[in-house]
């Protein structure tokens, strides 16, 4: 081979170089248009951080039709947004967007004494507490029984031998909420202790499940009924019992007496107390692409991304914006406009 290349280089020298410097600079294309694509790729990604409830809604629904829509490639994490929160101060994750299922969480990133990771945010869509079940539950006649109102829920979740699953009120919103709704049923069914009867303590680990898995672990019929979003439950097609309007907390304008509920964080000392469950959405001051970030806000608080979430399940609200006004995109500033 060598001999037949030496001697087709003797008689064609300048065909050869030709060849050479051909294939060279198809070499050089090829390496400059990987490096292009990979630049493109990353400037174009935009990564949410989201409320674990939100997992599937986004995951299947609104991520893919974001990017679909838009050309930006949608990255998305759902975990307890205080969990998620941490992580941020921690500098562990950087977002371009914030999904909180709870406005207090928000606050615990604004502020100088709190890394001013955020300035503002905005509310979107509201929910309410159910409790879910599973058909595969020895327990699932009781629980239609309580789903079609023939049988107190309470009493079912006293039975014994019930797996019960809820979250980490330390860690999520949703497992604060459970210890709300828990004390709101007290009082409105005239039943004290029924919370320490049904949950225990409240940092009950026998209970207590990343809420990334909650749903999963109910679907497999590891547990036989958990505390959830309504959102949750209706995207699984798991069924559900629905709870009455007073401790559900769905109504934003019964957070005076859902406040009477509390908790008290043992690691901080501080105390919070409940409210209605409403879904918030911020930019981070540390996002790596504000633009993809202010196009995802944008598509989140349209009417075809609010249609999404009406579709799930959550409960259709006018978005409010708290924190500094003036630091919100000019795009974004007509969905705040009165």
């Amino acid at each position: 081979m060598f001999l037949h290349l030496r001697t087709w280089t003797r008689q064609h020298p300048l065909g050869l170089v030709a060849q050479l410097c051909t294939l060279a600079l198809l070499n050089i294309l090829l390496l400059t248009a990987c490096g292009n694509s990979s630049s493109s790729s990353s400037q174009g990604k935009v990564l949410v951080l989201y409320a674990g409830s939100l997992v599937n809604l986004l995951e299947k629904k609104v991520g893919p039709v974001f990017q679909q829509a838009t050309g930006y490639t949608y990255e998305g994490e759902g975990k307890g947004s205080v969990a998620l929160a941490n992580e941020i101060k921690g500098k562990l994750r950087v977002p371009d967007v914030f999904i909180s299922a709870d406005p207090a969480v928000d606050t615990s990133l604004m502020g100088p004494d709190n890394g001013n990771y955020v300035s503002w945010y905005a509310t979107f869509t509201r929910t309410s507490m159910v409790i879910g079940y599973t058909a595969k539950s020895k327990f699932a006649a009781d629980f239609q029984a309580a789903a079609n109102g023939s049988k107190p829920w309470y009493q079912v979740l006293k039975e014994p031998g019930i797996h019960l699953g809820r979250t980490d009120p330390q860690l999520d919103p949703k497992g604060l909420r459970t210890l709300y709704t828990m004390q709101l049923a007290e009082q409105y069914y005239n039943q004290p202790g029924l919370t320490q009867q049904i949950l225990g303590d409240p940092e009950n680990t026998s209970q207590i499940f990343p809420e990334e898995e909650l749903a999963a672990r109910l679907s497999s019929g590891q547990l036989d009924a958990g505390f959830f979003y309504l959102n949750e439950v209706k995207d699984l097609n798991l069924p559900f019992i629905t709870l009455p309007t007073q401790i559900n907390l769905s109504d934003p304008s019964m957070n005076s007496a859902y406040a009477q509920a509390s908790y008290t964080n043992p690691q901080t000392g501080k105390t919070a107390h409940g409210s209605a469950i409403v879904y918030t959405i911020t930019i981070p001051s540390t996002t790596k692409n504000r633009a993809g970030a202010i196009a995802f806000v944008n598509f989140i608080l349209s009417s075809q991304g609010q249609a999404f979430f009406t579709q799930d399940g959550l409960l259709q609200t006018t978005p409010s914006l708290s924190g500094d006004a003036s630091a919100v995109p000019n795009q974004l500033k007509s969905y705040f406009q009165s």
